[in-house]
């Protein structure tokens, strides 16, 4: 029973026109029920030209008291059916005023608003999200610099603004003080005192506002509900905590969280109109296109956006969500540009331009930054698993403790390195730029500093990798893309480096024949520009998108090969180490039920070894009332299957439990009927001498309820012979949320996505068995019991220097147990509270 309740989960809330139980519709009509929905309106409604408006009246009522319960799945094929029912209604009514003369401008005027209003949508969302990111980036390049000294002209300008058109800083711009160790403390101070503000804000006020949000985005976009996620207190959390995430100096980045608030930003305005409120399949096609503005505000790259949103995001993307995600990626970037929020025309810090081509002997040390992304992006999503298996587990009650330590030790160890000092979007614009012009950071471009920049960069590097691992995760708005991209930018200028030195010292070496003389022949810029791709492409496992972001970041058109032969690598490399990047490994680590749509799997097994057996299901005649709403009662069931009768089994349809719900509510209001009345659920012969009470149309009558109206006769079944790979791909493309198993016409079983997903998991672990769980388990013990020490040994310091007024111990000694919630089983849809045995992620 339990089983079944987690599992047969479809609301129901098309009606459809009953079709005879010896006979099964085809696959295609029962993709197409909103046809056989409105042709059944006509039937019953021709003479009184009522039926289908008094349908479309049933269909807005049920959707009114309908909303999506958190943590369930949509049901996209419903959701299609009702949009095209709505469109059926609206062609009738035009038709009858079009006959009646009643058709005058107004009317006109409100058809045009109709039909446009999806570009209205995404033009008011894009102009949004470019002010938002405007906003964001003045206030977060204030707050990188403020750790580092402020402006004697005005104090809310940072150093770029006070120092304009200078290239190495100038006199306005001052340290905060001339001794270098108070200048440290300061540096710290600031660090931690901005991670602290942020994580409080996101625990006390929006703890969904935690994390990049990329992850949850799929699986929203996918018909994954999270009420709240993308709600306008999120998106404020969000778009407030996120500067001051970034200014505090944590390895974390605003790329992906500009996605989450982008799409905030495109749910919150949507729900404004009516459209978007009660269809979540026109909803998925406004968030798609707010993903693909987030990323485009986020590196100034409105086509890479699109095909950011094409490639990662969405698993459903027609030609006209393409179109619109262009479009909103348009305005938002035209908005952000004409904010101009750099000052320099430019829509992001570190766009350059290369005006150097390059040569085919540098394809071996091209070849080298592509491995160097691939392993990079496998060992980090390696051990920042781990790290959050750890987290999960030990730390969940001390969010902001960890994220203000973290923010500290952060600060601590980067301030020694020049090049971890400064913001990371500043680092790469310096690692990208062409030694060229009067700008010099650190001597980076001075032959006599070069061993002394490649071991920082080196040091950098290494650091850089550390701190990602372990604070992307923490319960502040985090993003891994820009971390990612200055890992590489390090690693990528310290080989063009080398490679430079290489040439200097040996120019008439045949394998630098290509050179010319007189003219500098490496770039080292290039190859921080080609190694920042390689490492977003080997954390995200994209590829195209990340090309065409990486020129339209440069604009250099004969980078483009190098680019492309870099990702090729990575890609390859990466693919030796599983499939999907880190925002499906961490669907993956949340238990989401997310069918990815990258992975090919041949599992060799029908549906029927996944299917569920223990189904309860209704007789379409029989039950009484008072049976249907004791099974109305149980919060457990969210549909029913209704067969012909409990013995032969014979398949009829579904009813959703709101529509069941519905029903007898309305029932109820009109008239008292006997706890004993005979519900039935199929239109009775024509010959049936029984009065029939019509729920829909008719008024009351003592006699049989007719729940016929709100049954789905055509609800996607299969063979239980069907190989399960098939049946995958029907949750894939089709979006069902269940799928009910019939054999010669019985209902055999049905299946969801979470099945699906658990033996996958299942056979996975047989592949690949872990003997090392244990091990592992202690080796977490074991650091715990250090940190426990350590901290404790801390508390005690404290409390006895400040003379017993301060206690850390009490908030120390609490530790929660399991600490997971929900995290580590897979989320079917349905739970309210998950209390079976789902399985664990972790042990993946």
């Amino acid at each position: 029973m339990n089983s079944h309740s987690r599992s047969a989960s479809v609301s129901s809330i098309n009606i459809v026109k009953p079709q005879q139980s010896s006979r099964r519709p085809s696959v295609s009509s029962r993709l197409s029920f909103a046809v056989s929905t409105a042709e059944r309106g006509e039937g019953e409604g021709h003479h009184n030209g009522s039926g289908i408006a008094a349908q479309h009246q049933i269909e807005e009522e049920i959707a009114k008291i309908k909303r999506y319960e958190d943590f369930t799945t949509i049901d996209w094929v419903q959701d299609a059916a009702r949009e095209q029912l709505r469109r059926k209604s609206r062609r009738k009514r035009n038709a009858g005023l079009f006959d009646t003369g009643r058709r005058d401008w107004r009317h006109r005027i409100w058809e045009s608003y109709d039909a446009a209003q999806g570009w209205i949508v995404v033009t008011i969302i894009g102009a949004a999200i470019g002010l938002n990111a405007a906003f964001l980036n003045i206030v977060t390049e204030w707050l990188a610099d403020i750790k580092l000294g402020h402006c004697t002209t005005g104090f809310y300008l940072n150093e770029n603004f006070c120092c304009w058109g200078e290239d190495n800083g100038c006199k306005d711009w001052h340290r905060w003080t001339g001794l270098e160790p108070v200048n440290y403390l300061l540096y710290i101070f600031y660090a931690i005192a901005f991670a602290f503000a942020s994580a409080t804000l996101v625990k006390s006020y929006a703890p969904y506002a935690a994390g990049s949000g990329i992850s949850e985005i799929k699986c929203i976009i996918a018909g994954f509900v999270m009420k709240g996620f993308l709600g306008p207190w999120t998106l404020f959390i969000k778009s407030v905590a996120l500067p001051l995430a970034i200014g505090s100096g944590l390895s974390v980045g605003k790329e992906g969280p500009s996605v989450h608030y982008a799409v905030c930003t495109g749910n919150v305005i949507s729900k404004l109109f009516d459209k978007y409120r009660r269809n979540a399949s026109k909803t998925r096609e406004i968030l798609s296109a707010c993903a693909a503005a987030g990323v485009a505000v986020a590196f100034g790259s409105p086509i890479g956006g699109v095909l950011f949103s094409l490639e990662e995001m969405s698993s459903h993307f027609p030609l006209k969500t393409m179109w619109r995600s262009y479009f909103c990626a348009l305005v938002a970037t035209a908005v952000l540009a004409a904010m101009n929020p750099f000052r320099t025309g430019q829509l992001v810090m570190f766009q350059v331009k290369y005006d150097r081509s390059w040569h085919f002997f540098e394809v071996v040390f091209y070849i080298i930054i592509g491995i160097f992304g691939g392993l990079y992006g496998a060992f980090v999503m390696k051990w920042n698993l781990k790290a959050q298996a750890f987290r999960k587990k030990y730390l969940s009650d001390y969010a902001i403790l960890e994220a203000t330590l973290l923010a500290a030790a952060t600060a601590i160890v980067c301030y020694p390195n020049a090049f971890l000092r400064i913001d990371m979007t500043e680092s790469m614009e310096i690692l990208f730029l062409e030694c060229e012009g009067a700008e010099d950071y650190h001597g980076l471009c001075e032959q006599d500093h070069r061993l002394r920049n490649i071991l920082s960069l080196v040091l950098a590097t290494v650091i850089r990798v550390f701190f990602v691992i372990i604070s992307y995760g923490c319960k502040v708005p985090a993003g891994i893309f820009v971390p990612s991209m200055a890992v590489g930018a390090s690693f990528g200028r310290t080989v063009g480096i080398i490679v430079q030195a290489l040439h200097e010292a040996n120019p008439q070496s045949v394998f630098f024949a290509s050179c010319q003389p007189d003219v500098p022949c490496i770039t080292p810029g290039t190859y921080a520009f080609l190694g920042a791709a390689a490492a977003l492409s080997g954390i995200m496992h994209i590829t195209v998108s990340v090309v065409v972001i990486m020129f339209e970041l440069t604009g250099a058109l004969t980078y483009i090969l190098p680019t492309m032969i870099v990702v090729g690598v990575t890609k390859a490399v990466s693919e030796l180490f599983g499939k999907g990047g880190i925002a499906d490994r961490m669907i993956w680590f949340s238990g989401f039920p997310f069918l990815d749509n990258k992975e090919d799997h041949n599992f060799g097994v029908p549906v029927s070894q996944v299917m569920i057996t223990d189904v309860v299901s209704i007789p379409t005649t029989g039950m009484t009332l008072k049976a249907v709403e004791r099974l109305l009662s149980n919060d457990s069931y969210q549909g029913f299957p209704i067969v012909e009768d409990e013995v032969s089994k014979i398949l009829v349809g579904y009813i959703g439990r709101t529509e069941l719900r519905y029903a007898v509510d309305r029932m109820k209001r009109e008239r008292s009927m006997s706890p004993l009345a005979k519900c039935t659920f199929a239109h009775l012969p024509t010959d049936a001498t029984t009065p029939i009470h019509r729920v829909t149309f008719e008024s009351w009558a003592s006699g049989t309820i007719d729940f016929s109206p709100y049954v789905d006769t055509t609800p996607v079944s299969v063979h239980p012979r069907l190989p399960l790979e098939t049946v995958m791909e029907l949750f894939r493309k089709i979006g069902p949320r269940v799928i009910l198993i019939e054999y010669r016409g019985q209902l055999a079983g049905l299946v969801t996505v979470k099945d699906c997903l658990k033996y996958q998991f299942k056979v996975e672990a047989a592949e690949n068995p872990r003997g090392d769980a244990h091990p592992e388990e202690e080796g977490q013990e074991r650091l715990w019991g250090l940190i426990s020490r350590v901290a404790g040994w801390v508390s005690d310091k404290v409390s006895t220097a400040s003379g017993g007024r301060i206690q850390l111990r009490d908030s120390l000694d609490e530790r929660r147990g399991g600490g997971g919630g929900r995290s580590g089983l897979i989320l079917d849809g349905t739970e309210e509270l998950i209390d079976d045995e789902g399985v664990e992620l972790e042990n993946r």
